[in-house]
């Protein structure tokens, strides 16, 4: 497989630049004379106005929707932190492929082109049709005893998502969704939340896909010997480099979205995060390069109390609030059509001059 140096890596990461604010500012301008009271339309106004932000004031229409769903396993497995075995992952991966699992049935209805993508599951999928396979490794190594990855394995993964948003932009995609399938992946995300918010792992770790209150407390524990065993028994003396972070607590299906989100950024690519597991990617690819932030979208917040301390720490605002807890991608392909239907008023509502509609008296 190839693998992206640290240096082209870090050469592709700054070529990442923030929308001009011309396009902003025109944008809500517009906005301003629709035929309707002044900001009248809500969250639907930012959403539509920091969209043609990011698309430098193109109107997509229709959009061309798109959805990335990164499979992988955890070693972290092994110490009792899930509720399902490891081999759910490739049962679902499976599932996937077979149109059966709920990110099928929404990819579907809203008309976003699903790719599955096998990054690190521990499975011989042979020539599977459907699944587009880029496995770095038969999951990660169990990071309670030693890193999950090493650099190159890290580097791979990342590259995995940086070449598919690089095809992104090459198939004229102009919305994309990022979901994930991984057994002991919240524990990842549990971590990277720890460390990078300096939050205390009982406040941000969950109960994952199901785990009751003992389980969690468990779980808890298990992710305050991780950071003790990679990071000191201060975690939070000094900002760990993301990268590090990545290596040492993140899985590979983590790793790729994080590349998955640069590479959207780089190219302009409106991005929807999905829940816990990609706002962890989403901010680890933010402490990396700040200005990702302005082409993410927050699909929803999901039930886990670490998604809200990730939206915090990114300053989204969730478009739903739904109390899901699925993650594959489902919470952001929900979020889609209202991202559509904000684009949509923006572009198809006349204005007061074009309507002959008298504005509000000074």
């Amino acid at each position: 497989m190839t693998t992206i140096t640290s240096n082209l890596f870090a050469e592709f990461v700054g070529e990442i630049v923030a929308p001009d604010p011309k396009w902003l500012n025109q944008a809500r301008s517009h906005l301003d004379n629709l035929t309707k009271p002044l900001g009248s339309l809500g969250r639907l106004e930012d959403i539509a106005a920091r969209f043609i932000a990011i698309r430098d004031g193109e109107i997509d229409k229709p959009l061309k929707k798109a959805a990335y769903v990164f499979a992988a396993d955890h070693g972290i497995v092994a110490e009792g932190v899930s509720a399902y075995p490891k081999e759910v992952t490739r049962q679902m991966v499976l599932n996937f492929l077979q149109q059966g699992a709920a990110i099928n049935v929404l990819a579907r209805l809203h008309d976003a082109e699903l790719t599955i993508v096998d990054v690190g599951v521990d499975a011989d999928f042979g020539d599977l049709a459907g699944l587009l396979q880029r496995k770095v490794r038969s999951g990660t190594r169990n990071m309670l005893h030693e890193p999950a990855m090493t650099e190159e394995e890290m580097l791979q993964a990342l590259h995995v998502g940086l070449q598919l948003a690089i095809g992104a932009h090459e198939k004229g995609q102009t919305l994309i969704a990022v979901g994930e399938m991984g057994i002991g992946n919240t524990t990842s995300a549990s971590a990277i939340t720890a460390v990078l918010t300096r939050q205390a792992p009982a406040a941000v770790t969950g109960k994952g896909a199901g785990l009751e209150k003992s389980a969690q407390e468990h779980k808890i524990r298990v992710v305050d010997a991780i950071l003790l065993k990679h990071f000191g028994e201060n975690p939070y003396a000094s900002a760990a480099p993301p990268l590090e972070v990545l290596r040492r607590v993140g899985g590979l299906e983590i790793a790729a979205m994080v590349g998955l989100v640069l590479g959207a950024a780089r190219y302009r690519i409106p991005l929807v995060t999905d829940g816990f597991i990609s706002a962890a990617a989403a901010a680890l690819a933010y402490a990396l390069e700040p200005r990702v932030r302005e082409y993410l979208f927050a699909g929803h917040r999901s039930e886990e109390p670490g998604h809200r301390v990730l939206l915090e720490y990114l300053g989204l605002d969730p478009i739903l609030t739904l109390d899901m807890r699925l993650g594959e991608g489902t919470g952001a392909v929900l979020a889609m059509p209202i991202i559509e239907s904000a684009l949509r008023l923006y572009s198809d509502m006349a204005t007061f001059a074009s309507a002959g509609v008298s504005g509000a008296s000074e």
